[in-house]
């Protein structure tokens, strides 16, 4: 039996094998009990309703994954490649031609498998959990123009890939690495004002005190940009989310508008500052330079495949070409490309910690951004004890309990090192407080959460 067929095979059941045996681990670590830190933003109701999200969501997505991976060993061992490949031959194009219209053809009918998936998803799973405000005009006009995105950026790109690994030589994978990580580059300059304007409606957040506090606070950590923006994020659903997008001098802070109207402006202002840490501690670069790394080598093991005739013959194919060299190598490149995302993943959670801390010492709102955080797992009806195989596998981001007692740390030990002791009683209010719930202005005082968004709402905050 072809080598190269049998190590495909394994690969691709290996791999469902994973990722079913990651969503039962995490389906059995659902915990009935809500942990104590969460009691004042969960009720029992709304806990039973999180963890029920997450069994639907879970269920769907292995089934999803069973059906797909059944789907791919029955057109691999049907021969699918070579007659789409015989399909894309019959206009008798020239070869770049061909091989565009190939993996066009392919893309299409990826896509058409995964639309009934996508459309169940949002419009039953979502919809029965209170997310989904997608309509139907609006599911169809982001396939359409997703679509028409990556016909203008996608095909260039895919055109100059194929053309340098044909005429390029042993050098083609140098060539194509430089061309990719250019156009990954001109893209982060581009998606603020082209790219993500076609999907939704940015519009400069509004002028008065929480604009105003935003401004103050991004001016006295020195980083310039170009405004702050509000995304009609309500158009497709309820989530929430903030987050600091382009380069240079098309950089901008934008936030969901739904995340505007869940939490105050103290919790919007940390959240802000957790942003701002990944910025000014470089976590983009630092992560785009991981990903072109993993690019090049890639590109490197890719030319060692092309054309290579018995994993040709895997697929059952009767011609060599280097456009399903492309998709073929894809297959053997997933055990390295899972092992390079878990690593990815373990930075990015650590970068995640690192923002929270940048947050903290630059804001002294540890208390608003767990609060923060806490009303968002909430409204996203969060796993709140996801299993730490899921997490090592595909978690970008910290469970939400360890990222709070991370920033609980922070906070005692900056409250040690101060000596500062904290009074029992609010200045402003007078109500009686738990000492650690109480934060310093600099004009008022210890002052408690309430009156804090109190004084910042008013603008009259130091």
């Amino acid at each position: 039996m072809n080598p190269y067929l049998v190590a495909v095979l394994a690969i691709i059941l290996c791999s469902h094998l994973l990722e079913q045996a990651a969503a039962l681990l995490n389906l059995r670590s659902l915990d009935p009990e809500l942990p104590s830190e969460f009691r004042d933003v969960f009720d029992r109701h709304r806990y039973a309703r999180s963890q029920e999200y997450t069994r639907v969501t879970t269920r769907f997505a292995m089934v999803r994954d069973a059906v797909l991976t059944l789907l791919t060993l029955g057109f691999i061992l049907a021969h699918g490649f070579n007659a789409l490949d015989s399909l894309a031959r019959q206009p008798g194009l020239p070869p770049m031609a061909t091989g565009l219209l190939f993996i066009g053809l392919l893309l299409l009918l990826s896509g058409l498998v995964n639309l009934p998936f996508s459309a169940y998803a949002t419009f039953v799973i979502e919809e029965r959990f209170g997310f989904n405000r997608t309509s139907i005009r609006t599911f169809c006009g982001d396939i359409l123009k997703s679509v028409l995105l990556a016909i203008l950026l996608g095909t260039p790109l895919l055109a100059a890939v194929l053309w340098l690994f044909e005429r390029g030589g042993a050098m083609a994978w140098l060539y194509c690495w430089g061309v990719l990580a250019l156009f990954v580059v001109v893209v982060q300059f581009l998606a603020p004002v082209v790219i993500m304007p076609l999907f939704n409606r940015f519009t400069p957040l509004e002028d008065g005190p929480l604009r105003q506090m935003i401004l103050d606070y991004v001016r006295k950590e020195g980083t310039p940009v170009r405004d702050i923006h509000t995304m009609d994020g309500s158009k497709r659903s309820t989530r929430a989310n903030a987050f600091f997008t382009g380069l240079g001098r098309f950089r901008r802070i934008v936030f969901f508008d739904t995340l505007l109207a869940r939490l105050s402006p103290r919790e919007i202002l940390a959240v802000l500052a957790h942003e701002m840490g990944h910025l000014r501690l470089h976590h983009l670069p630092r992560m785009m330079g991981a990903t072109l790394l993993q690019m090049g080598f890639m590109l490197y093991l890719l030319s060692l495949c092309i054309d290579n005739r018995l994993l040709f013959d895997a697929f059952g194919m009767e011609h060599l070409s280097i456009y399903a060299s492309l998709v073929f190598f894809g297959f053997l490149y997933a055990p390295l490309s899972l092992l390079v995302s878990v690593a990815l993943h373990h930075v990015a959670r650590h970068h995640e910690f690192q923002a929270d801390s940048y947050a903290v010492r630059t804001t002294g709102l540890g208390d608003a951004l767990i609060s923060g955080l806490k009303k968002l797992a909430a409204a996203n009806l969060a796993n709140l004890t996801p299993h730490p195989f899921a997490v090592a596998l595909h978690y970008s981001h910290p469970p939400i309990l360890e990222r709070i007692r991370a920033i609980r740390r922070l906070e005692s030990a900056q409250a040690g090192e101060s000596g500062q002791k904290r009074p029992e009683v609010c200045a402003l209010c007078g109500r009686q407080q738990d000492g650690a719930s109480l934060r310093w202005d600099g004009q008022q005082g210890y002052l408690c959460p309430d009156c804090l968004d109190e004084v910042a709402a008013c603008g009259c905050e130091d």
